[in-house]
């Protein structure tokens, strides 16, 4: 990679740190039949207010408004709403107290294609983390970071390379296909990110200096495209974003980006086509295919470069 890349060049890292967000309860509810009981998955997908969060059900059908789903001795929720793909859950613990309990009994949440082929392992709780996780929040890690180490980043400062750090808490809509027949008329899931005064300020410089600025992951690339004013200067941020590039996009950060290989019928996919082209997309991944690349969030990466 060191050599791709030039010295005056900035790698911009997503310090999100991925939470143990699956959990798996009971259903407790009080019917004309007795106490009535179901497994229910939760995916935790999103932070709300106070203890409530967002999350993702497993059977959905079986809840409803005032059902409670026990997780442990310390830990319940309450269903308050059910709105299409999300169940909103009230949780019994708070902040701290909740994050100390979901550590103890959550899983990591490995995509849906991994897990239907493997049980989550205890590795995962490592090899499912990027080496500069840091601020702990995200519900699916920053994949291109993975393929980062120490030995790695000892190459890139050693040839000049610049590196800064920003954070967008990845949610588990970056799993979630195309359910509508033209793209313009998807509707992209919104994250929490933070760019930092201190992150802006190198960005800018580098851009400035005439050096590149190449997000590691999808990610890190939508948070920075977000957060520009009118002369397309890198602004400090905090708050959602819900940016969908596709082709036709005009980058005002990015001048590249390191991303896995993706699913098809992604938005991911199409951010790509927007970056590098769609014919040079279509070439790149027969290439991955034909040479039998690793796709996907334990797989592959590549460094775009248009």
């Amino acid at each position: 990679l060191p050599e791709f890349l030039e010295e005056n060049d900035m790698l911009v890292f997503n310090d999100t740190k991925v939470i143990r967000a699956h959990l798996t309860g009971v259903r407790k509810r009080i019917s004309n039949s007795g106490h009535n009981e179901a497994k229910i998955s939760v995916m935790l997908n999103k932070a709300v207010s106070g203890s409530d969060w967002l999350t993702l059900c497993k059977p959905s059908k079986r809840l409803s408004c005032g059902d409670e789903i026990i997780f442990s001795s310390n830990l319940n929720a309450r269903v308050i709403e059910r709105d299409g793909l999300n169940t909103r859950l009230s949780f019994s613990l708070e902040k701290e107290m909740f994050d100390k309990e979901v550590l103890r009994i959550g899983k990591m949440p490995l995509p849906p294609y991994i897990v239907k082929n493997r049980p989550v392992e205890e590795a995962d709780a490592l090899n499912y983390q990027s080496i500069f996780a840091n601020i702990a929040g995200a519900v699916a890690a920053p994949t291109a970071s993975l393929h980062f180490d120490k030995k790695l980043i000892e190459l890139i400062n050693k040839k000049g390379i610049k590196t800064t750090f920003i954070t967008l808490h990845v949610g588990a809509g970056t799993f979630l296909p195309f359910k509508v027949e033209k793209i313009q008329e998807h509707k992209m899931h919104s994250e929490w990110g933070e760019i930092t005064k201190t992150a802006a300020q190198e960005i800018n410089s580098v851009k400035r200096s005439g050096g590149r600025i190449i997000p590691v992951g999808t990610t890190a690339l939508r948070l920075l495209e977000s957060a520009t004013d009118s002369c397309d200067n890198l602004m400090p941020f905090e708050g959602e974003t819900d940016i969908f590039i596709q082709p036709g996009y005009k980058f005002k950060i990015a001048d590249g980006l390191i991303t896995n290989f993706h699913l098809p019928n992604s938005t991911l996919l199409v951010l790509v086509s927007a970056l590098i082209g769609k014919k040079q997309m279509r070439i790149m991944y027969d290439h991955a295919i034909k040479q039998r690349y690793r796709f996907f969030s334990y797989g592959d990466a590549s460094l775009l470069l248009p």
